[in-house]
């Protein structure tokens, strides 16, 4: 009788570790994978990023979508922008560089260096232009094809570094030629008739559009960050503003700018791209700047550049640095 009751209580005392060890198990293994939850929670929290979404106001009953952003630099461009600091930092210190700016997007990832930095754009307040007169084009179809004559002499104060063709004295042209003249050959000349043809309103609408300040009709200057004059480049190849014919024909112009001593030495000499260049500043400062969409294959990449200093080609070959850097890196990826 003794040894069936010992039997039995050590069967008891066995079921009894058994459930206590099972209870200890249990708890310890949820413990630690809860912790592991919550670490992850707290990695995926610190990474995680808002979107801001851009509509296009105006409408009654629609509002189309611009972009969507995230808010947010990208990890994946850290050693990038690291390599533009460096760049950057290296010719502030030798070659009388003071200051410059770069945004870089890829897809939908994008960094930026010295973001507040602001600089007059010169020549690259042509592309606004360009699209403001696309603009007026789809809301008066033919407008494109208006001749406009070049009967008086139109004198631009500004002496260009890199001087190329211009419209001649009592010939006539169409907008459209017009277009191609000041986006193709960086003709100030024919941006002053343009700009005499140009509907101001239509202008400051697009500004507004994109989420920028609206230039004063009666200013001298428009100051831009290198990411805000971004948007501009990204609206038409967004094909997001005007329409998808238009934006094609902004964006073939822009491939066919003549300026070659900025991103394009940079890059391999058979790629693809769309660009925009442009002077400004006086005597004692120097600015150069040029925003292009370069493309790799079926991809591509928006790199703007906005440098001050106080040699021209010293600046052209900051570009050249930078668009070099980048290129390797992002299509390497």
């Amino acid at each position: 009788m003794a040894s069936i009751i010992s039997k039995k209580y050590s069967i008891v005392q066995i079921a009894l570790f058994s459930t206590i060890f099972s209870t200890i198990t249990c708890g310890l293994l949820y413990y630690f994978l809860e912790r592991k939850n919550e670490e992850a929670l707290i990695t995926n929290s610190a990474k995680y990023c808002d979107y801001s979404v851009k509509r296009i106001q105006g409408f009654k009953f629609v509002k189309p979508i611009l972009w969507v952003d995230e808010n947010c630099e990208s990890d994946n461009l850290a050693g990038t922008k690291r390599k533009i600091t460096e760049i950057i930092d290296k010719y502030k210190q030798m070659n009388g560089v003071t200051n410059t700016s770069v945004y870089l997007r890829t897809g939908p990832q994008w960094t930026v260096v010295n973001e507040n930095e602001k600089y007059q754009p010169g020549s690259l307040f042509k592309v606004p232009v360009l699209i403001t007169i696309l603009k007026m084009d789809e809301e008066n179809p033919g407008f494109l094809n208006k001749v406009i004559s070049y009967k008086n002499p139109i004198q631009v104060d500004k002496k260009l570094n890199f001087p190329s063709k211009t419209i001649q004295l009592g010939s006539s042209y169409t907008i459209k030629e017009l277009l191609t003249f000041m986006i193709k050959y960086s003709d100030n000349v024919a941006t002053v008739l343009l700009e005499q043809n140009m509907k101001n309103e239509i202008l400051q609408k697009l500004f507004s559009d994109i989420g920028l300040e609206v230039p004063n009709a009666y200013s001298s200057e428009y100051l831009f960050t290198a990411k805000d004059y971004s948007l501009f480049m990204r609206t038409i190849f967004n094909a997001s503003y005007l329409s998808s014919e238009n934006s094609e024909f902004a964006a073939e112009l822009l491939s066919e700018c003549n300026f070659k001593d900025g991103i394009e030495k940079g890059i391999p000499s058979n790629t693809k791209i769309a660009h925009k260049f442009g002077e400004a500043g006086s005597n004692d400062e120097k600015q150069l700047h040029e925003s292009a969409v370069i493309y790799l294959g079926d991809k591509g990449y928006l790199l703007t550049v906005m440098t001050k200093g106080k040699d021209i080609k010293t600046l052209s070959s900051l570009i050249g640095e930078i668009s070099r850097a980048v290129y390797n890196d992002v299509s390497s990826k």
